[in-house]
């Protein structure tokens, strides 16, 4: 998962290198979100039929494709084939891998460390890349290199994992898994899936925009501490999802969106004032937010959804989720041309934070 974050503190080097503009920085990045929709919807269930060894190894050879066109990109279309491919990487990891590492790790701990896993890559790639580019040769190189590195290591690991799915014989078909959202579900879904597309948005804000932040607004052009600011989003998106076992379903929803409230208003401020403390504060926070609102969508629109429809349920409220990672940021991009980064990061901050209290305050409600 750290390959599709791994860029990250990169972007203004690409900017550099093909003089392109903050608009196409946020078109780059959000293309791979088309993968993973695709991805998911196409087979997103595929090592329920065929295994999750050879999905793995397929997903890691997606990955590895992407980053041998990082490592050889020359202008824009290896960069648009590089996060593609890393998008249909992450859509095969976010079924098979998560479901590999639900089946084999110990029960009590399964849940969490399938979310560890995930978010523990996708805050590691910007952390990874941004340390190597700022303080080994090579800045665009050398941390697609480590990345191959380590899908080497995971292929031997891969090879050497049990499989725990029993391949029927004949083998059915495989067909795409598609979206549903029965009736009975939509009251649950509407709130939870505007809940996942706001906190999504703040990911993809924090890994597309927040080293333009940093440099043009803040004045810290070093890209460890670009790729560290992200890493905190992922990190404390972790331990959001890990407050969901005291808070409950019910409770968890609504003070994710309260999360997501204060960190943005952090943000914003941070951004009036020039203030690194506060976007990293914001950042912790949002993130916090994000992931505990995020895991309480999924166990409520779970809960909910009947037993035959609970695969295509789960696939629209992902679809939901990454249509906000992908469009705001490059809405963002577009504003920025006309208003200036810093600008266009206030009206997304007020955008989401509008978002999240419309949510909670329909939760509270709803409760009431």
């Amino acid at each position: 998962m750290a390959g599709t974050t791994l860029p990250t503190p990169l972007y203004g080097l690409y900017r550099g290198q093909l003089g392109f503009s903050e608009l196409m920085v946020t078109i780059v990045f959000a293309v791979y979100a088309a993968g993973i929709i695709a991805a998911l919807l196409v087979a997103g269930d595929f090592s329920d039929v065929l295994g999750r060894r050879p999905v793995l190894l397929a997903a890691l050879a997606l990955s590895a494709a992407s980053a041998v066109c990082f490592l050889f990109e020359e202008g824009l279309p290896l960069l648009f084939t590089g996060r593609v491919l890393s998008g249909f990487a992450a859509g095969l990891f976010s079924g098979a891998a998560t479901a590999a590492v639900l089946e084999l790790a110990p029960s009590g701990s399964s849940g969490f460390a399938a979310t560890a896993a995930n978010m523990g890559g996708l805050g590691c790639g910007p952390l990874l890349s941004g340390v190597l580019a700022q303080y080994a040769p090579k800045p665009l190189m050398l941390p697609f290199l480590a990345h191959l590195g380590l899908l080497a290591v995971a292929v031997v690991l891969t090879l050497v994992l049990p499989e725990t799915v029993h391949r029927p014989e004949p083998r059915p078909p495989l067909r795409p898994r598609g979206m549903a959202v029965p009736r009975q579900v939509r009251p649950v879904f509407v709130p939870a899936g505007l809940a996942c597309f706001a906190g999504f948005s703040v990911f993809g804000l924090f890994t597309a925009v927040s080293p333009g932040f940093l440099s043009e607004t803040l004045h810290v052009g070093n890209l460890a501490a670009s790729g560290a600011v992200a890493f905190s989003v992922f990190a404390s998106s972790l331990a959001g999802q890990a407050l969901m076992s005291r808070t409950g379903v019910a409770r968890g929803l609504p003070l994710g969106c309260v999360g997501l409230v204060a960190g943005m208003v952090q943000v914003g401020c941070s951004l009036l004032v020039a203030s690194l403390p506060l976007l990293v504060t914001g950042a912790v926070t949002v993130g916090i937010g994000q992931g505990l609102a995020f895991r309480s969508a999924l166990s409520a629109v779970g809960e909910r959804a009947p037993e035959e429809h609970r695969g295509a349920t789960l696939s629209a409220l992902f679809v939901t989720a990454y249509l906000g990672i992908s469009l705001p940021v490059v809405g963002v991009g577009a504003l920025s041309v006309g208003m200036g980064l810093r600008d266009a990061g206030l009206v997304f901050s007020a955008c989401v934070i509008v978002l999240a209290v419309a949510v909670g305050f329909r939760l509270h409600r709803a409760r009431g």
